[in-house]
């Protein structure tokens, strides 16, 4: 079983909750080859595992975007405005890693999670995941999980950590009953 968790990060929070669902899958599945990757290194062959989890930071309600990305970046810099040739190109998104994927055919399980503020009207970047990974063919074995962070820039509130590995848990165990189903 070769399991494959992507993830989009730009203060590190979401990267936690990535790592933290590839150590519950590891536990509950320690046969299966987990690969944990930020979407700037992952390739589109990542897309063929037997399961894919894919999760990114919520930005303004949704999805990060170019713009929202280079937002966050000046908030980081603590409001320094940059000239648009002066900075950097930015490495890909999930939005753009999953719009550059091919679509699958067969049995191809996916999820997705994302990090947020625990606020009334955080929105919700993993609902957009769950559309995308539908869209490309993918079969959804969860609802799309949120976790919390306390600022902006995290860090995760307490005993999130703990739930993203009990998830990777939960979603090991999903796909090993779907395959002695199979």
């Amino acid at each position: 079983m070769r399991v494959a968790v992507v993830y989009e990060s730009v203060f590190g929070n979401t990267r936690e909750v990535a790592e933290a669902i590839a150590e519950g899958i590891r536990e509950t599945a320690p046969q299966a080859s987990v690969e944990c990757w930020p979407t700037a290194e992952a390739t589109s062959d990542l897309g063929k595992a037997d399961l894919l989890v894919v999760g990114g930071p919520t930005h303004f309600l949704g999805l990060p975007s170019p713009r929202s990305r280079r937002l966050q970046h000046q908030q980081e810099d603590q409001g320094a405005w940059h000239h648009a040739e002066d900075e950097p190109a930015e490495p890909p998104g999930v939005r753009e890693w999953l719009e550059s994927m091919p679509v699958v055919r067969g049995r191809h399980a996916a999820a997705a999670f994302d990090t947020r503020l625990g606020k009334l009207m955080a929105g919700s970047a993993a609902r957009q995941i769950t559309r995308m990974l539908r869209h490309h063919g993918y079969k959804v074995v969860d609802r799309p999980q949120g976790f919390v962070v306390e600022d902006y820039a995290g860090p995760l509130a307490e005993g999130e950590r703990d739930r993203a590995r009990a998830w990777g848990i939960t979603l090991a165990g999903q796909l090993q009953a779907g395959a002695a189903t199979a």
